[in-house]
This record gives C-alpha cells, sequence and structure tokens, in this order.
C-alpha cells in the first residue's frame, strides 16, 4: 500500500511541478508581417473586394486593434521604430533606406538577453539592415515561396529548448504585383479618391491577389507553428504602413500610416475582441517585453498596451505622431502630422515642392 502511496504522490508532484514550469515559461512569439498594406482593404475593417479567411480566423482568436498607427509611411524608418521602440527622429531612421544610429537598443537583442531564440525570416528589418538587430537567425528572402521553404525547414530541423520569437515577413502587396489576378477588375469597389479608370482597376486587382496570398500564407504559417512551437504562443499580424496607390504609402493620411493589427494569445486575450485603443508601431516593441516577463527601457517613445490585450482598459494613447522625411529621389515631399481622437493636423514643412512619389513611375508603366 505504502509503495502505491508513495508512487501516487511523486506522480502527482512531477505533473504539479511540469504545469507550474508550463506556466513560468514565457510565451513564444510570431509577427508575421505584410508590406504595404492599408487596413481599410481587408474585410476585417470593411473592405469588400476579397476574402481573407486566414485574417478574419486570427482576428475570431484575439483582438483587433481598428486604430493602429505606424510611425513613418515609408519601409526603413516604420520597421526602425518597431525594431528600437522610437520614433524616427530619435533612432536615426528617418528618410527612408536609412538606418537606426548605433547604440540604439534594440528588440531581438533584449528578447535574447530575456533567453529568447530570436529569428527573422524575410523583410522584417529592411533591406539587409536585419543582421545589425541582433537576430540569431536570419534569412532575407521575402517573396512566399521562399519564405515557406526557409520557415519550414528551420522550425521542423530547430532543436533550442528556449523560448522562440520568430518574425516573418512578406514582401506581399509590396511591387511589383503579379501580371494574373483571380480578382476581377471589372467589379471591384473602389476607395473615393482614387480615379477610376481602366489602369486603376488593374493595378488594384493585382494588389488584392498579393493579399489574397499573404493571407493564404498566414493560414500555413498558423499551422506550422502550431506544430513545431509551444502552445502558448503570442501571435501579432500588422503591416509597415499603407498601400502603393495614391493618398496611401508616403502620406500621412489614414490610408498610408493607419494598418492592420492582430493580436491573439489563447488563454489570455479574449477571443473575436475589438479596441478603439488608438496604439503606434513603436508600442509594439515594450509590449512583447512586457509579455515576456522583462522590464521595458525608460527611454522608449513607446508604451505597453498589455493593459488593453488583457481587457482592463480600452484607451492607451490621446494622440499619435506620424513623420515623413522621404529618400531623397522621388519622393521629397516632408510631412508631419499629428492625430487625436477626433481631428488630425498634417503639416507640410516645404509646401513649395512638387509632389512626387514612386506612384508616378508604376503610372508610366500601364
Amino acid at each position: 500500500m505504502k509503495p502505491i502511496l508513495t508512487l501516487c504522490i511523486v506522480a502527482v508532484a512531477l505533473v504539479t511541478n511540469a504545469i507550474a514550469q508550463e506556466e513560468l515559461r514565457q510565451p513564444d512569439i510570431v509577427v508575421y508581417l505584410a508590406d504595404d498594406l492599408s487596413a481599410a482593404d481587408l474585410p476585417i475593417y470593411g473592405g469588400t473586394n476579397i476574402q481573407t479567411p486566414a485574417i478574419d480566423q486570427l482576428a475570431a482568436d484575439g483582438m483587433t486593434f481598428d486604430r493602429a498607427f505606424v510611425a513613418s509611411p515609408a519601409c526603413a524608418p516604420s520597421r526602425a521604430a518597431l525594431l528600437t521602440g522610437l520614433m524616427p527622429a530619435r533612432n536615426g531612421a528617418e528618410e527612408n533606406h536609412t538606418f537606426p544610429r548605433e547604440g540604439t537598443t534594440r528588440l531581438p537583442e533584449l528578447l535574447n538577453q530575456l533567453g529568447y531564440q530570436t529569428a527573422a525570416f524575410g523583410k522584417v528589418a529592411h533591406s539587409r539592415s536585419a543582421k545589425d538587430y541582433g537576430f540569431e537567425t536570419i534569412d532575407l528572402k521575402s517573396n512566399i515561396p521562399e519564405l515557406k521553404k526557409t520557415v519550414k525547414r528551420f522550425l521542423e530541423t530547430r532543436e533550442d529548448d528556449r523560448p522562440l520569437a520568430l518574425f516573418v515577413g512578406t514582401s506581399n502587396p509590396h511591387v511589383p504585383w503579379p501580371s494574373e489576378s483571380t480578382v476581377d477588375p471589372k467589379w471591384m469597389t473602389l476607395p473615393q479618391k482614387l480615379l477610376d479608370t481602366p489602369q486603376t482597376r488593374v493595378q488594384r486587382s493585382r494588389y488584392l491577389q498579393e493579399v489574397k496570398d499573404l493571407d493564404a500564407y498566414l493560414g500555413e504559417l498558423r499551422e506550422l507553428a502550431d506544430q513545431h512551437m509551444a502552445k502558448d504562443k503570442l501571435f501579432v499580424f500588422s503591416s509597415d504602413h499603407g498601400a502603393q496607390f495614391p493618398f496611401g504609402k508616403w502620406t500621412l493620411y489614414d490610408e498610408g500610416i493607419r494598418v492592420p493589427l492582430i493580436v491573439a494569445r489563447s488563454g489570455k486575450i479574449k477571443p473575436d475582441s475589438r479596441t478603439h485603443a488608438m496604439v503606434s508601431w513603436i508600442d509594439i516593441f515594450p509590449t512583447l517585453i512586457d509579455l515576456a516577463g522583462g522590464e521595458v527601457p525608460e527611454n522608449l517613445d513607446g508604451r505597453s498596451f498589455a493593459q488593453v490585450l488583457h481587457g482592463d482598459t480600452d484607451s492607451h494613447r490621446n494622440r499619435i505622431f506620424t513623420t515623413h522625411s522621404g529618400d531623397r529621389k522621388m519622393n521629397v515631399y516632408l510631412s508631419r502630422s499629428v492625430r487625436t481622437d477626433r481631428y488630425k493636423l498634417i503639416w507640410n514643412p516645404h509646401p513649395e515642392f512638387a509632389f512626387t512619389t514612386h506612384i508616378d513611375l508604376l503610372l508610366r508603366e500601364t
């Protein structure tokens, strides 16, 4: 009788210890980033031209942010703001194709210090600057067919026992868009600010095809993560800024700076929830560190919105600042904006400058 009782006590102790260890373990993290995707083009934000079942499912599993904004509507400064928690003027990456100054605190480095294995696949940072952020594993191929191979191979062969922070960035729906699309240009609804021309419809159709493709890969990525990562996962989906159309990318209108943001974590974030809290991309850095159990650096511009995710509040910021500093080539029209709950002010310091963007190049091709 005593041996049986002893075995039972040992078994209960082992199970209890295993549960305690699981509860103490930091969550695995997956951050999936689109490239040039406006929030308004997705069904969860009112878009009507395509279906995005994987994005819809992620929203059903987590929290959708109705008012998420980037720090800059260009790739390099936007992604640098995400990975440093600092506004472009503070981290040094103000113009497109520029990088944060040396000595700037970076998200992957802090995650490494917290005991995470960090990996970046595709377009997470801008260009080849990913290697400067402290990711332990890096692969820059960002087209979806290559991402499928590299991420799958990494997860299937990974033997590291540390919690994993996996960043995956697709180049969709950045130009060049595919020549073929399953989206019929004749029957789509165009944003009110776009001119309704055959060229506009064809280009929108090609853009939306890439949105459908990135949605399909999101579904595959989540399946892979479920198979090869911890049960306790924090999954984040967003985009670096809006689409490459007038009033979008390179501008401070909402089509350029308002982006999708969905965050899911089973058992921690209420499924199928929405929030009107205004958040900035600079807030993602401190939020991830906060949820990973770390101490958020005091010098960041960003602030953790973990309380929003946990349902403790439905407010975060009372104003959003955004800057655009061009790239000294096609985009030279500087602008600054502040957005509150009700109003937005856009300041153009040099109204005498001609407003040119890479959209002009796209129009020459059609």
